[in-house]
């Protein structure tokens, strides 16, 4: 035991070590107390549990390739203080607006300060000694072995003074071993990435929350891959021109579509609710399985005479699925090429969009109800430059027992919960409710639902249609909540599928 002390005490990757062991704990303990990183399942929590090793290994065996034995150690050193500065920054960031710290946020350092303010110090925490804690340990471990090491001189006289046992290892690594650490780091790394992807597809491509980067990858690999991003996005803005604009215009020109002036105007003053069907395809309306309607209530409104529908509709969302209709139908304008436009571009843009606009124009109050986290797809920030007055995310709303989705709370309960919030909305109001039952993989429990089930061979198919039948379930409730309250009478409901459902190869 006393060679294994001595081996971590006074050899180079002993040390690198030790940081590795000390890094992996802190981080660990914000992960599990600061952040809601949302990590459902044994797998998720193996990959949670072990993402932060071949990241800190990796970065740390920099170290080694340093011959010079103090320069090696300060590095090491180094590179330990600022990964646990980026922890304990983005602890306190966490803290004032439930999200991580962007590069561009970290550039932006006066308006990170001027955020942050002078409640700084009231966001530290008494358990957050916790985070440099460490550094009093490791200065006592090797002030204690100095120690040591003196008595044993003192008495045994056999010992080489060493400096209060502060000592360097002078000896160079063996050869090719700091390549073989940086090796099995990168492989450490590779096989989180991997088994990441197979649990959470397109995770780098689609970005659908920051926390699910964090959560797979790490808090290091997320402040690089923001970093990247971020470039690009720079270039891209570096190398527009104001000649773009005419073709943009030349466009939206040729494409308008003037108002029907049968129906322009026509619920002029009253209040607007958005329902968002998440995954509803058009197939469902009229729908059957075993005889029975997949969705009785939406084909009653569907038909319905004081229903203006449409069948001729279709998703035309890219990677950033859910938030590119959302985009569509706030700004009518398309998403981008790859990626999501709002977690890419929408915390610092504001956008025109119809918050904005039926406040400025008619006084409307506005607010989006969704039972989910709100950092999903960079909500809590977009829907500020929308023109949102209110965000209720999932913190607004009981998640206790079986109340939960992968996604939100279960829809019936979101409506359910939503009332009262909505009953505090200044009218005319404009609001929408985004559900989030009816999305892949398209599990429900057998107490929540009594649809028959498909008979398939694919299960998803199966529960597409059983959830699809609790999603109208929840409308019919919100539906008769609104005709007893008296809502029903000064306000137009709309509502519309983001995007498909079940696959083409399905």
């Amino acid at each position: 035991m006393r060679a294994l002390t001595n081996r971590l005490l006074t050899t180079r990757f002993g040390f690198v070590l030790i940081l590795l062991s000390l890094l992996w704990a802190k981080t660990l303990f914000a992960y599990y107390v600061d952040f809601s990183l949302g990590a459902t399942g044994i797998l998720q929590q193996i990959i949670l549990i072990c993402n932060p090793i071949g990241i800190s290994l990796l970065l740390l065996s920099l170290s080694l390739y340093i011959r010079h034995p103090k320069r090696a150690y300060i590095t090491a050193a180094l590179i330990y203080i600022i990964s646990t500065i980026l922890l304990i920054a983005n602890v306190l960031y966490y803290r004032e607006f439930s999200d991580f710290m962007t590069v561009n946020t970290m550039l932006g350092v006066s308006k990170v300060a001027q955020g942050l303010g002078a409640s700084s110090l009231n966001m530290v925490r008494i358990r957050d000694i916790i985070y440099v804690l460490d550094f009093l340990v490791v200065g006592l471990g090797y002030l204690g072995f100095g120690i040591v090491n003196i008595i044993r001189y003192l008495n045994q006289q056999s010992l080489r003074w060493p400096h209060f046992g502060l000592t360097f290892d002078s000896r160079p690594p063996a050869y090719h071993f700091p390549q073989a650490v940086t090796i099995a780091a990168l492989a450490l790394f590779s096989i989180n990435m991997a088994i990441s992807e197979l649990n959470r597809p397109q995770l780098l491509t689609r970005t659908f929350d920051r926390n699910y980067i964090v959560k797979y990858l790490g808090l290091a690999p997320f402040t690089v891959y923001d970093g990247v991003k971020t470039a690009q996005t720079n270039q891209v803005r570096a190398q527009a021109d104001s000649a773009d604009m005419d073709t943009v215009l030349q466009y939206t020109k040729s494409h308008y579509a003037a108002p029907n002036p049968a129906y322009f105007g026509q619920a002029k003053g009253k209040n607007v609710i958005v329902i968002h069907l998440e995954s509803f395809q058009q197939f469902l309306i009229g729908m059957k399985v075993d005889g029975q309607e997949v969705t009785p209530f939406l084909n009653s409104l569907y038909h319905n005479k004081s229903t203006i529908s449409f069948s001729n509709f279709f998703n035309q969302v890219g990677l950033g699925k859910t938030s590119d209709a959302e985009n569509m139908l706030e700004t009518s304008t398309f998403g981008l090429p790859t990626g999501s436009l709002f977690s890419s571009l929408g915390t610092d843009n504001t956008f025109q969009g119809a918050p904005a606009i039926l406040n400025q124009i008619q006084g409307y109050s506005s607010a989006v109800f969704h039972g989910g986290s709100g950092g999903f797809w960079n909500r809590n920030n977009v829907y500020k430059g929308l023109g949102y007055q209110y965000f209720f995310d999932g913190n607004f709303y009981d998640h206790e027992g079986n109340a939960t989705t992968e996604y939100g709370i279960k829809d019936k309960l979101l409506f359910g919960e939503s009332i009262k919030y909505l009953e505090h909305m200044q009218q005319p109001f404009y609001t929408k409710i985004i559900t989030t039952t009816n999305h892949f993989p398209f599990f429900i429990t057998d107490t929540d639902t009594n649809f028959p089930n498909a008979g398939t061979s694919d299960d998803t198919v199966n529960g597409y249609f059983q959830t699809a039948h609790y999603l109208d379930q929840a409308i019919k409730e919100f539906f008769d909540y609104l005709k007893s309250s008296g809502l029903s009478k000064n306000t137009l409901v709309m509502l519309y599928g983001d995007h498909y459902g079940i696959s083409n190869d399905r």
